[in-house]
């Protein structure tokens, strides 16, 4: 554990600091595109967040490799490779996107070829443990399609989350933090090697998400742009793959105690969840779906960009950026942790209730602006506006700072003295705002 410790600490540490220089790099190279509608930001943002998390993913494994028992990860499977590989293209495309606006269709032919590149090198889906009927063997092309469908799904469920401030990295990371705790049991409570690799993947993805978070939090300084979304997508689903099509369970026919049968039967609250990576992040996935059909319903193309997200949804029912954001990390940790939970003791019926209980209270969350109290009108000098009613808070504006209305100024226009006290004063701001620099929009 304390070696899985210090990748995830050197992933963070290198993807953080690097995060800075990129930024102003992303600058410089103009990756900063103008607001679009759908855009919740208000001043145009540097992209690029992904270089930092790639390199933070490329130290990770540098490091891991002159460790102890994770070098061995290394010697006996050409996995970390394949990852490496196929996130080197899959980063390419992304940084080619963020800086130039590629096709839509281009990036989904580079996503199908970085996983034919990992394919090719062994990180592929070899059988698939069926629950009642006992391990299925795919033949090759099966397999190669079954990985490149995962793979390409997985990335544009986590693409298509990354919407607001600290959103996809936050529900990447937490995903990552529950598949780590799959992946490790599988290792060292059953004693299976190959479930190593998946274990590493997930530790080095962590410290990608919690080193790019304190500069991607609300108000952002720097988006990760499609080079990183696509990256932890990518990540992600190599290591469902791995721990899921590559782990044999007659390995653990000695621990459930029967046969291969029984042996699968007994794992399959563990294997489900990694079977289907979609269950971990399964808010990305059911924005994905929601998106397709919601687009294909309207005549347009699926990968046509609109506001109609889940994150969009909270934002239009009345939640503030950081609370839409804290309400999805709530959503995708139950999923993930109660999937968890439910794989060690699938017998108990506190977890049930647990998670029950849970999804009510999100549930209260969720609607929790339909609920906020609204102060009465004598006492809404006293409270905050949210507070209070909504027809006081236009009938009557604050006017403190405001310009005079139409009505208030003579038709003529100022007098002379006014207009030239006007001048001076304006002037000076003018030359005072120029000094500071706060006109710019971008501070590098």
């Amino acid at each position: 554990m304390r070696e899985y410790l210090l990748t995830l600490c050197v992933t963070a540490a290198v993807t953080y600091l690097l995060t800075g220089p990129v930024r102003k790099f992303a600058i410089v190279a103009g990756a900063m595109p103008e607001i679009r509608a759908r855009d919740v930001h208000r001043e145009p943002t540097p992209r690029l967040g992904g270089i930092a998390m790639f390199f933070g993913l490329c130290a990770g494994l540098l490091v891991a490799d002159h460790l102890g028992s994770l070098n061995e990860v290394f010697v006996r499977s050409n996995e970390p490779r394949a990852l490496l590989s196929g996130a080197a293209l899959i980063w390419l495309i992304g940084v080619l996107d963020d800086k130039f606006e590629i096709d839509a269709l281009i990036k989904l032919g580079g996503q199908m070829i970085a996983a034919g590149v990992m394919v090719m090198q062994g990180l592929t889906i070899l059988w698939l443990p069926v629950p009642g009927i006992g391990t299925v063997a795919v033949t090759q092309w099966q397999g190669t399609l079954l990985t490149v469908a995962l793979v390409v799904v997985t990335i544009n469920a986590v693409n298509f989350v990354d919407g607001l401030d600290g959103l996809a990295a936050g529900m990447v990371c937490i995903a990552a933090a529950a598949f780590f705790m799959y992946a490790y049991r599988i290792w060292y409570s059953y004693g299976i090697e190959a479930a190593a690799p998946a274990t590493l993947f997930a530790a080095i993805l962590m410290g990608m998400c919690l080193g790019f978070l304190p500069h991607n939090m609300h108000p952002a300084r720097i988006f990760m742009g499609d080079s990183g979304s696509m990256l932890i997508g990518l990540v992600l689903a190599a290591g469902a793959i791995s721990v899921t099509g590559q782990i044999d369970p007659d390995n653990m026919e000695l621990f459930a105690g029967g046969s291969e049968r029984s042996a699968v039967h007994q794992m399959v609250p563990v294997y489900i969840p990694l079977l289907m990576p979609l269950t971990i992040i399964a808010i990305p996935a059911a924005d994905l779906v929601l998106a397709i059909v919601r687009r294909t319903w309207r005549g347009q193309s699926p990968f046509a960009a609109d506001r109609g997200h889940l994150h969009h949804r909270l934002l239009e029912v009345g939640h503030s950026h950081s609370r839409a954001v804290l309400i999805m990390y709530f959503w995708s940790a139950l999923i993930g942790f109660g999937a968890l939970a439910y794989s060690v003791n699938s017998a108990s019926m506190w977890i049930v209730l647990s998670v029950v209980f849970l999804s009510a209270i999100g549930l209260v969350l969720l609607l929790l602006p339909r609920f906020t109290p609204r102060a009465p009108r004598w006492a809404e000098g006293f409270v905050p506006p949210r507070y209070r009613s909504r027809r006081s808070a236009v009938d009557a504006p604050d006017n403190a700072g405001q310009e005079p209305s139409e009505q208030e100024c003579p038709e003529d226009g100022p007098t002379p003295v006014a207009a030239a006290v006007a001048g001076v004063n304006g002037a000076t701001a003018l030359g005072a705002r120029s000094r500071s620099g706060k006109g710019r929009k971008v501070r590098i």
